[in-house]
C-alpha cells in the first residue's frame, strides 16, 4: 500500500474517485462525520497477549543484544541494547549569511524537496559492519559502523562534493539514553563518559589531541539536548566506545569488519549479490520497539515514524520472515511471532498494529501466514516454533470461515462494529474499507464492485483470497500432523476440499483460467491480475489446467509476459496504462506468491525465466541507487518514477528472494494422495 493510503485511510474515497472506483453509496462514510475522542492514547479492552514460551524469550534476548542501528529515527544513529544507550551523529550546515540547518536524523527514503538522500550500503544482521553514504545541502558523507568485540567505531569521511555555502560543516555527534531508560552522560575535556544500566561506558572523539581543547569551547549552535563533540568536518572523524582509538586503529577496525561481511557474503557464490541485498535491506530495516521490548523488521522506518514509533503489517511482516531467513533464523522466528501476537480479540491477524495497542480490529490481511510458517519449519526444524504459532494460526485459519464465508465462496470484508475498535479508520464498515484486507488498495479487479452492507462483504468470490486460504489449510494441517493435533489436522483438510470444491467452479474452460465471481450478478470477470494463478499456489489446478494458464496467459505478451515481469493487472487492461499502485505496477508479493505456485508443477523452464526477469528488475535500481521498492513500473522498471513507491521497503526484495530460492532450493515433492 502507498504511504497516503495506508497512513490516512481518509484519503481514499478521493483516490477511488479518481480512478473510477465505486461502491454503493449507502457504503461511504457520512459527510462531516464526527469521531468519537478516547480517553487514553491506548486502547482498552483487549485481553493480553498469552506470554511468550521460555524459547521465545530466549530468541529476542539474542537479538536485543549489543550495538546496532536499532533507533527508528535515524539510520545514523547506533544503540546499544539492553541499556538503550545512543550515539547520534548529525551535521550542521553552516552559511555566512541565512541559510544555515541541522540534519539531526537521517532516514533512507525521504522524498520531500530538499531531504537528505541515502544510499544504504551493507548491514550485517548483527550490526557488525554497517555503511551508508548521506548528501544534503551539497555535502556528502560517508558513515561506517564496526563492532570491536562489544565496543563499537564509527569512521565519518567527507565524500568529494560540490557545497553550496563557502564555510565547511559541522559534525555533531551527541550522547544520551533513549526510551526513558536510567542513564547519565557527562561531556568532559576529552571524552563523554556515560554510565547505564550495566555501569560505565566511555565515549571518546578523534576530533582533536586529548586534553587540547577546553570543555567550554567544543560548542555548535545545535538543537540538541544532550552532551556532544563537534568539529569542522573536513577530514575524517573516529568515534570509539570502551577505550581511546586513533583515527588508523578506527579505520582498521572497520576496514577488518568489512571484510568479514564481504566473506559471509561471498560464501553464497552466485546467489552473493542476491544475499547481500536482502541482508542489507532487513539489516537497515530492522529496529528495537521499546514498548513491548522486541526487535521487528517494519516495512521501512519512514512508515515507523508516520505510524508513532513502528507500524507492522499482516503478509508484509510474514515475508520479511521469510527474507530474515536466508541469514537469521532469530530475527525470521521474532518477525513470525510478532506479527502473530499482534491477534485481535476476534482472532485475527490484523492488516496493522501500532503503538497504543492500536489495530484494525475489523478487518485482516492475506492468509500467508501458515506457509510461512511451515516453510521456516522445514529450513530450521524447531517444534517449538510450531507450537508457539499454532494456535494462533488456527484461530485466524478458522476465522476466515466463519467470518468471510458466503454462497460457498471466499470474499474479502470487514467486520461491521467492533469492540474495541480503531476510532480515527473512517472506513469502517463501507465498501471501500473492504478493499484493504485483500491488500491490493486500488486494484482494478474491484472497480464498481457491489458491498453486501448486512454481511459487510464485497460481492466478489475471489479467486486470489479462495487459493491462498487453501494453501494455509494445507499449510497448517501438516504442522497439526507434526504436532500430532489429528482432529484439527482433518478439520483442516475438510475445509481445503470444501473450498477447493468452490474454487473449481470458478474454472472458466473458454478462458483458460480461474475467474473472479460478481456474487451481485452471477456474471465472471475477465479483468486479470496475479491473483487469477493463484490457484497454482494451492495446487487447485490440474496439470492440464495449469499448463493452460501458464501458455495462455502467463506467456502472453499482451498479457502478464515481457521484459519486466509480472504487472499487477493484464497489459491490455485499460487499467495498466495507469501505472499508479496497483493499478499495472509489478510488486514483489504477487511475483513470490506466482513463482511458489509454478514450483508445484513441471515447467522449470517458464520457472527459471520468471525468476530470472524479477531478479533483473530488482537489480536495475539496487545496483543504481541501493533502493528496494515497494512497487516498480511495468513498462519502463523503474520504481523511482512515483512518489507511491517506498524507496526502501522491503518486501521489494522478494524479487530477488525468488532468484535466490531457483538456485538454492529444489521443487517441493507432490504432496501424498488424500
Amino acid at each position: 500500500m502507498n504511504i497516503s493510503s495506508k497512513a490516512s485511510f481518509r484519503a481514499f474515497p478521493i483516490l477511488l474517485l479518481a480512478l473510477g472506483i465505486s461502491f454503493d453509496a449507502h457504503a461511504q462514510p457520512e459527510a462531516g462525520a464526527s469521531f468519537p475522542t478516547a480517553s487514553s492514547r491506548r486502547t482498552g479492552n483487549q485481553p493480553a497477549s498469552p506470554p511468550p514460551s521460555a524459547n521465545y524469550r530466549a530468541v529476542q534476548q539474542r537479538l536485543a543484544q549489543g550495538w546496532n542501528t536499532w533507533d527508528t529515527n535515524s539510520v545514523t544513529t547506533q544503540v546499544l541494547l539492553p541499556e538503550g544507550l545512543a550515539i547520534h551523529v548529525g551535521l550542521k550546515h553552516n552559511a555566512t549569511l541565512g541559510g544555515d540547518a541541522f540534519l539531526g536524523d537521517v532516514l533512507i527514503g525521504r522524498l520531500q524537496a530538499g531531504a537528505e538522500q541515502v544510499v544504504p550500503g551493507p548491514h550485517a544482521w548483527d550490526g557488525s559492519y554497517t555503511d551508508l553514504r548521506v548528501t544534503w545541502k551539497g555535502h556528502s558523507w560517508r558513515i561506517q559502523g564496526a563492532h570491536d568485540a562489544a565496543d563499537l567505531v564509527l569512521l565519518a569521511t567527507p565524500l568529494p562534493s560540490k557545497p553550496i555555502s563557502a564555510l565547511p560543516p559541522t559534525l555533531v555527534v551527541s550522547i544520551n539514553f533513549l526510551w526513558n531508560r536510567p542513564g547519565t552522560a557527562l561531556r568532559r575535556a576529552d571524552l563523554i563518559e556515560t554510565r547505564g544500566a550495566s555501569g560505565p561506558v566511555p565515549v571518546y572523539c578523534t576530533c582533536d589531541p586529548p586534553s587540547t581543547r577546553a570543555e567550554n569551547d567544543d560548542y555548535a549552535d545545535v538543537p540538541v539536548a544532550a552532551p556532544y563533540f563537534s568539529v569542522d568536518f573536513t577530514t575524517p572523524v573516529g568515534i570509539a566506545t570502551g577505550r581511546r582509538r586513533t583515527l588508523a586503529e578506527i579505520e582498521a577496525i572497520v576496514d577488518r569488519q568489512h571484510r568479514a561481511y564481504e566473506q559471509s557474503i561471498t560464501s553464497a557464490s552466485s546467489a552473493a549479490p542476491i544475499r547481500d541485498a536482502i541482508e542489507t535491506t532487513l539489516g537497515w530495516d530492522t529496529i528495537y520497539e521499546p514498548n513491548l521490548r522486541r526487535v521487528i523488521s517494519p516495512v521501512s522506518r519512514v512508515w515507523n515514524l508516520n505510524f508513532g514509533g513502528y507500524v507492522l503489517f499482516d503478509w508484509d511482516t510474514f515475508f520479511a520472515a521469510t527474507l530474515a531467513a536466508i541469514g537469521d533464523r532469530d530475527l525470521a522466528y521474532a518477525n513470525a511471532m510478532e506479527i502473530l501476537r499482534e491477534e485481535t480479540p476476534s482472532g485475527f491477524v490484523p492488516n496493522l498494529a501500532r503503538p497504543g495497542g492500536w489495530k484494525t480490529f475489523d478487518h485482516s490481511e492475506p492468509p500467508v501466514g501458515a506457509i510461512t510458517v511451515l516453510g521456516l519449519y522445514q529450513q530450521f526444524h524447531d517444534r517449538w516454533f510450531l507450537q508457539d504459532t499454532f494456535e494462533p494460526l488456527l484461530s485466524w485459519n478458522r476465522w476466515w470461515d466463519q467470518h468471510r464465508q458466503t454462497q460457498g465462496y471466499l470474499a474479502w470484508g470487514n467486520d461491521g462494529p467492533t469492540d474495541p475498535t480503531n476510532l480515527d479508520d473512517s472506513f469502517r464498515e463501507t465498501g471501500p474499507g473492504t478493499i484493504y484486507e485483500s491488500g491490493l488498495d486500488n486494484s482494478p479487479m474491484y472497480d464498481g464492485a457491489t458491498y453486501d452492507r448486512k454481511l459487510h462483504l464485497m460481492e466478489i468470490a475471489d479467486v486470489g483470497l479462495m487459493s491462498m486460504y487453501i494453501a494455509d489449510c494445507d499449510a497448517l494441517a501438516r504442522i497439526a500432523d507434526e504436532l500430532g493435533r489429528a482432529a484439527e489436522a482433518k478439520d483442516l483438510r475438510a475445509r481445503s476440499d470444501r473450498y477447493r470444491a468452490s474454487l473449481a467452479t470458478l474454472w472458466s474452460e473458454p478462458d483458460g483460467i480461474f475467474l473472479n465471481k460478481d456474487l451481485h450478478t452471477g456474471q465472471l470477470s475477465h479483468r486479470l491480475s496475479p491473483t487469477n494463478f493463484y490457484p497454482l499456489l494451492a495446487r487447485a489446478a490440474t496439470p492440464a489446467q495449469a499448463q493452460t494458464m501458464i501458455q495462455k496467459h502467463l506467456l502472453n505478451t499482451d498479457e502478464f509476459w515481457g521484459q519486466w515481469v509480472i504487472p499487477s493487472i493484464a497489459r491490455n487492461d485499460p487499467a495498466f496504462s495507469d501505472q499508479n499502485y496497483w493499478r499495472g505496477r509489478i510488486w514483489g508479493p504477487m511475483n513470490y506468491l506466482v513463482y511458489l505456485g509454478l514450483r508445484n508443477y513441471d515447467n522449470p523452464a517458464v520457472r527459471r525465466d520468471f525468476a530470472q526477469k524479477g531478479y533483473e528488475l530488482f537489480l536495475k535500481e539496487w545496483k543504481e541507487n541501493g533502493h528496494v521498492h515497494e512497487n516498480y513500473n511495468a513498462m519502463t522498471g523503474s520504481g523511482d518514477d512515483v512518489k507511491s513507491s517506498d524507496r526502501f521497503y522491503h518486501w521489494g526484495a522478494l524479487l530477488g528472494y525468488v532468484e535466490y530460492m531457483e538456485q538454492t532450493q529444489p521443487p517441493p515433492p507432490a504432496p501424498p494422495a488424500r
